[in-house]
């Protein structure tokens, strides 16, 4: 033994977290809507529908707006159907950063979010 210690520290990561949001006005619906889109919530709240994705700065990237939308696709009338419309729906991105906040997305994906009536929300803070 050299008398020297490890020293345990922690190296902050930048997080993103990705959010499929779906308005749901009780637990019936929540059931509804895990079983119409073959996913459950992962939201601590019972009551609000919510399936939350967290990214580390090193994973690979992760396309969450085609994957959210890859949920949906097929499902809208169904969704409808037990009081769910498009306005309901939204898809989130929540960032921290140091110094400068940059985000880029995907024409395509973005067009047929809006052709879907589908709002993309992003909320940023600084660490």
């Amino acid at each position: 033994m050299t008398g020297l210690k490890a020293v345990d520290f922690k190296i902050e990561k930048t997080m993103y977290y990705y959010s499929l949001r779906i308005y749901t006005v009780n637990l019936i619906q929540v059931r509804q809507v895990n079983e119409l889109l073959g996913v459950r919530s992962n939201y601590p709240k019972e009551d609000d529908w919510s399936l939350e994705v967290v990214q580390k700065e090193d994973d690979p990237p992760f396309l969450f707006i085609d994957y959210f939308l890859s949920l949906l696709e097929g499902k809208y009338e169904k969704l409808e159907s037990i009081g769910i419309s498009r306005e309901n729906i939204s898809i989130w991105v929540l960032y921290e950063y140091e110094g400068q906040c940059n985000m880029e997305y995907d024409p395509v994906s973005i067009k047929k979010m809006g052709e879907n009536g589908i709002a993309l929300c992003i909320s940023c803070w600084e660490k």
